[in-house]
């Protein structure tokens, strides 16, 4: 059972402004883990303390003519708590990031070969290269 999709959805629900109300406690929440990302123990007690409040309920279900399979329920909050928490145990916590450049800090999960993700779109990546290459052209004149 690949978790990543469900993780994604905590990484959507860290960066959303103006989540459902239902949902802002558990935004403030997975911003909380994204910012301890450097802190292997921190990530992992804030993880464990949202899997208790946050129960995943797993059922079997065979939808679209496919086999039998596993689906986290309906629940969105316990699906992204159990995502991120199985992506931090499955590749490790250094795989959640804030995106470096200066003005976006989203939060993003680095699923890269190398691990070597440290922009959360191409977008970021290209405006803080530019600004790199513009700092360098200032300092050459």
């Amino acid at each position: 059972m690949d978790l990543t999709s469900y993780a994604e959805w905590a990484v959507r629900l860290a960066n959303d402004p103006a989540p459902p109300p239902e949902l802002r406690g558990l935004r403030d929440e997975l911003v909380a883990v994204f910012d301890a990302a450097g802190d292997e123990r921190a990530v992992a007690g804030l993880l464990n303390a949202l899997l208790v409040r946050y129960p995943v309920r797993p059922q079997l279900s065979d939808h679209d003519g496919r086999r039998w399979h596993l689906h986290l329920a309906e629940d969105p909050a316990a699906t992204a708590v159990m995502g991120l928490a199985a992506v931090v145990a499955e590749l490790g916590v250094e795989r959640l990031g804030r995106c470096r450049e200066p003005r976006c800090g989203r939060a993003f999960l680095d699923t890269s070969s190398n691990r070597s993700r440290r922009y959360c779109s191409a977008r970021c990546a290209s405006r803080a290269n530019v600004a790199a290459f513009r700092a360098r052209r200032k300092d050459d004149s």
